[in-house]
């Protein structure tokens, strides 16, 4: 099974730019493009939040029509610049309909008829860059989890539950870490917890499992590993992960950064 995962998309108002620079929409439709040209095509695409620039209802009406372009079903969860509400319009776009969690914001789901087991968690927070869960919604995990131990599981959400060592999770702290955690660690089968919201292709060790961030729509990251600097970014080429599950039951995840290159050439 193949599966494409985006994050941090930011898309702004038609004619603008992501913090003044970066043409975040231009970005985006570069690596639909890519995923469509893909041969296997992926099973499905997952989008880890920040779907959004400033959670307005025409940039979720923009990034709606670039994702609408993709040839395979997609689904998304909101991040810290989203608003839930304004997302569910996305909704509309969703190859098959999962199963929601009853009193959700809607962004809680099971996508049902897969090799793999996804769950999409809502981890956004009103008013705050961190990332939080419920244990209404750890309970909910839990049952599906019991209900689908024959199959190897993913799951999605915006904000990495741990720290990663730089300030976009260390600072903006996640709520319910622990809870979300001893969820994770009873279940061997959960292969990968997908995420973003760092801006950096990263991964790092979790409650038995790894917890992968994703590239983002050439935002990245400035990586500053001594916590010191103020947060920033630079303008780079746009990323996304390609998670390939194989006949061997192993994940295996591939960077891919859509810019042109030399080449292929025979070795």
């Amino acid at each position: 099974m193949l599966i494409a995962h985006l994050s941090d998309l930011h898309i702004a108002a038609p004619g603008r730019k992501a913090y003044g620079k970066v043409a975040t929409d231009d970005h985006l439709g570069r690596c639909v493009r890519h995923i469509n040209s893909l041969k296997p095509q992926p099973d499905l695409v997952l989008v880890t939040g920040d779907i959004t620039f400033d959670a307005q209802v025409e940039e979720s009406a923009l990034a709606g029509r670039l994702l609408g372009d993709l040839r395979m079903p997609w689904y998304v969860v909101p991040g810290n610049h989203d608003d839930p509400d304004i997302l569910k319009v996305l909704q509309q776009g969703w190859g098959r309909a999962p199963v929601i969690r009853e009193g959700s914001s809607g962004f809680d789901y099971f996508l049902p008829g897969y090799t793999i087991s996804f769950l999409g968690i809502d981890s956004s927070t009103p008013d705050s860059p961190g990332g939080k869960v419920s244990k209404a919604q750890t309970q909910w995990l839990h049952s599906r989890l019991v209900e689908n131990t024959d199959k190897p599981a993913i799951i999605f959400l915006h904000h990495p539950p741990v720290r990663c060592g730089v300030l976009e999770t260390d600072a903006d702290g996640f709520e319910g870490a622990d809870l979300l955690g001893e969820v994770i660690e009873r279940f061997p089968n959960i292969v990968r917890v997908l995420c973003g919201h760092i801006h950096l292709a990263s991964h790092v060790n979790w409650r038995g499992t790894v917890v992968s961030a994703a590239p983002s729509m050439g935002l990245g990251l400035f990586l500053d590993l001594t916590m010191k600097l103020p947060s920033a970014f630079v303008v780079e080429d746009p990323g996304y992960y390609l998670h390939y599950y194989t006949s061997s039951a192993n994940l295996v995840s591939h960077a891919v950064y859509v810019r042109e290159i030399d080449g292929p050439y025979l070795f």
